[in-house]
């Protein structure tokens, strides 16, 4: 199961111990961590996938795999910038949202626009004209996170 793990790349000590849990957790369960490759919760989650023994895949915007972060096992470089959150994002079957900025927002947009589920742990919240959208699951903690990742993702697979 290819699990993606979005937020920013500078997060506080608080949210990078979050992504690294994360990580952890999905490592555990046999998950691949699919994320963008480099610094902040990114490095964090790969960070703490590698230290469960986990797979990590870094989708990179640059030019050079040597901007992975040091836990990312297959850096995958793009040269196309921002426009990686797609590549991200299609590359798994659900995504963990973590903190992050105006970047993570985009994956979010781009993963529920694709039917991908998005599990939100301290992220964006979503309305439109005022009323709050459900189509983010909330998420208390790094396991509930993992476990709703998981749990949405073989409901996708039953539901095909």
């Amino acid at each position: 199961m290819f699990i993606g793990v979005i937020g920013g790349g500078d997060c506080t000590r608080e949210i990078a111990e979050i992504a690294e849990r994360v990580g952890q957790e999905l490592a555990i369960r046999n998950c691949t961590v699919v994320c963008g490759g480099l610094k902040g919760v990114m490095e964090a989650v790969c960070k703490g996938a590698k230290a469960a023994g986990g797979m990590t895949i870094g989708i990179l915007p640059g030019h050079s795999r040597w901007e992975a972060n040091p836990y990312v096992d297959i850096p995958i470089v793009t040269g196309i910038g921002y426009a990686r959150n797609v590549i991200v994002v299609k590359s798994s079957e659900a995504v963990i949202a973590i903190d992050g900025a105006f970047g993570t927002l985009s994956e979010i947009a781009h993963a529920l626009s694709d039917g991908i589920p998005v599990i939100g742990l301290r992220t964006w919240g979503l309305s439109l004209e005022g009323k709050a959208q459900g189509s983010i699951v909330l998420a208390g903690d790094a396991v509930d996170a993992v476990e709703k990742a998981i749990a949405a993702t073989q409901a996708k697979k039953v539901n095909k």
